[in-house]
């Protein structure tokens, strides 16, 4: 790579401001080499930031956003503004342990404006700000980042509808790619298809606007003709959903042309109004393998930059295993049914929707539709599995109860992505699940430790569940130990009970085996369901040993551990008991080995705790 000419120079807002426009095209070249450089060695989210270099650019530039507030969402486009906003040193860290993270975090730069790891929401945080800043009586520009995808999200027009009528000087940037992580669907994407054919007048308006101004009583000719306009306009020509809101709506305008988008910019900051501000942007833009398949380079690990091959990939996943198991079931069940938000690739579902068009749902970035409409689904006779990330599952947990279990309706949901999922971080670890899944009445809740157990609680979900039945299981693929069977009891031991569920009884047979080594006979329970407990399974142990350590890729709070050492003093079964959990925490991004180093849940650690509690008097 040719040395950096301009990119090293860059130390924050004032230096973009001087730039020219030949510097400007040359930054936006070296920025995107400098991406394709560091991310095919780091991982993370490639094409989303080679989509925003220009709008990314003309923001930095129009806006100091140590004092203004940029608030993204999703926040996985971010990395340019954290390359212009002093981090360009540190990009070598990027989602690594100790690193910089690859979503906005306050904590990391005052120019990181707010969190961002889930959709839909900023706005709404946008125009808190706004608000804010107006009650304290400060001066201060506001600005949202949202992406066509994220306006899939209900959220997102709760906020628009809100922001629209406040009269709040803040701007709204939709990033138009058509994409959120695979194709747009819905009526919103057709609403945005139609803006983008509709011709720019925005220049026009304000230079007529300027020069009435300057006119004898041209104020009032140019409100009475503004009024005159809009009457006509509302009457013969559709206004955009925007303006219908109370935005005055700038676009679509192109989001690969800097010097335009500077000058727009800076029209929508003197009007002192509610924008939206409409950008087209290419996801991959300027690197041919990601403007090709843009769903793959979304988010990836580390790949080769002259070829975008990964260079080291996957085996098969759990992910595999879940949408192989639909597929074939959808063969035999024309009652089965598929939804997903926005991510068919990512949850294994993309064979599927393939082969059984009519029988799967992408609803968009709107997981509270997804879990209601599957409730109606359920309740007229069809049996919808609802494949969601733990993380996004979150935000549908009333739909859920609500929806789902109140009416005990055969509902599955697929819960991908449980437990920890290394480098994208607190935003995305999926450790709470376990806690708010396991309040719910009568649902059921399934935990395999390996792909062929994932294949066999799938099936029996389908074919035997009468009602709502979740099973959670982790990103990539099996561990060292393959732990199929249908006992509770793995391993016999004598001095001490550790009970585990998932994929961690890979850390907890490899400690087991240590602790043998010592000494120590560990017994070593595997829960294939975490609701209802196998409290017989425990009890006959615990009665045997004494001693209770329960390990779990989860928070402490609401975990199973607590539930057992409940149900164990209630029915008189005195135990040594210590817990192994993240505890109360939010869990910061690196590698998966890193992490379970990091908050003691790797075999070694557990071999330390399983030796306090043999060691500890009763």
């Amino acid at each position: 790579m040719d040395k950096l000419s301009i990119l090293e120079n860059i130390q924050g807002h004032e230096d973009l401001q001087r730039l020219t426009k030949a510097q400007q095209l040359q930054l936006c070249q070296e920025l995107r080499q400098f991406l394709i450089q560091h991310v095919s060695a780091t991982g993370g989210h490639l094409a989303p930031n080679l989509g925003v270099v220009e709008l990314s650019l003309a923001v930095e530039t129009v806006f100091d956003t140590r004092v203004d507030r940029l608030v993204f969402d999703v926040g996985h486009q971010s990395y340019v503004h954290k390359i212009l906003t002093d981090r360009r040193d540190q990009f070598s860290s990027l989602r690594r342990f100790g690193g910089i993270a690859g979503f906005p975090k306050p904590s990391e730069s005052i120019t990181d404006a707010f969190v961002a790891g889930h959709a839909s929401n900023s706005v709404s945080v946008a125009l808190g700000m706004a608000r804010a800043r107006t009650l304290q009586n400060q001066d201060y520009h506001v600005l949202a980042i949202i992406g066509d995808g994220a306006t899939t999200g209900g959220l997102s027009y709760e906020g628009l509808n809100d922001a629209g009528a406040s009269h709040e000087p803040l701007i709204i940037i939709l990033n138009d790619n058509a994409m959120s992580i695979s194709r747009n669907v819905g009526g919103v994407a057709h609403h945005l298809s139609r803006l983008r054919t509709r011709p720019g007048y925005f220049g026009i308006k304000r230079v007529y606007r300027t020069v009435t101004k300057k006119l004898p009583g041209g104020k009032y000719l140019y409100r009475l003709t503004h009024n005159i306009k809009n009457w006509m306009k509302n009457r013969l020509l559709d206004t955009t959903l925007f303006e219908d809101m109370g935005f005055t709506y700038i676009g679509p305008v192109d989001g690969h042309d800097v010097s335009k988008m500077i000058y727009l910019l800076e029209v929508a900051k003197s009007l002192r109004c509610p924008v939206v501000f409409h950008v087209l942007t290419k996801k991959g833009k300027g690197y041919p393998p990601a403007e090709e398949n843009p769903s793959k380079f979304h988010g990836l690990g580390p790949f080769d930059p002259e070829t975008g091959r990964t260079l080291a990939p996957f085996g098969l996943t759990f992910s595999d295993t879940f949408g192989d198991t639909m597929l074939n079931l959808g063969r035999v069940e024309p009652r089965l049914c598929a939804i997903t938000a926005a991510m068919p690739q990512g949850t294994g579902l993309s064979a599927f929707s393939k082969a059984y068009p009519q029988r799967t749902f992408d609803v968009g970035i709107a997981e509270g539709h997804a879990v209601s409409m599957a409730g109606g689904l359920a309740k007229a006779g069809m049996i919808p599995v609802v494949a969601i990330y733990s993380t996004f599952l979150q935000r549908a947990y009333d739909m859920i109860i609500q929806d789902v279990a109140m009416l005990h309706l055969h509902v599955i949901f697929a819960v991908d992505r449980a437990g920890l999922v290394g480098e994208d971080g607190e935003t995305h670890h999926g450790v709470f699940d376990v806690g708010f899944l396991r309040q719910i009445p009568g649902l059921t809740i399934l935990c395999p430790g390996c792909r062929s157990e994932l294949k066999e609680m799938l099936i029996w979900a389908v074919r035997k569940c009468t009602g709502p039945v979740a099973i959670r299981y982790p990103r990539g693929g099996d561990g060292a130990f393959l732990t199929a069977g249908r006992e509770t009891l793995f391993r016999v031991g004598r001095d001490i009970t550790i009970v585990t569920y998932g994929t961690m009884i890979n850390q907890v047979i490899s400690a087991a085996d240590q602790l043998a080594l010592r000494g120590i006979e560990a017994e070593v329970l595997r829960l294939r369901t975490i609701k209802p407990l196998d409290m017989e399974a425990v009890t006959t142990s615990v009665r045997k040993t004494g001693r209770l350590l329960v390990v779990e890729e989860a928070e402490g709070v609401g975990s199973v551990g607590h539930e057992l050492i409940e149900k164990l003093s209630q029915r008189g079964v005195p135990v040594i008991y210590s817990g192994q959990n993240i505890g109360d925490r939010f869990v910061t991004h690196g590698a998966m080995a890193e992490l379970y180093r990091h908050l003691n849940l790797d075999a070694e650690a557990i071999v330390r705790r399983a030796e306090e509690v043999v060691h500890r008097e009763k």
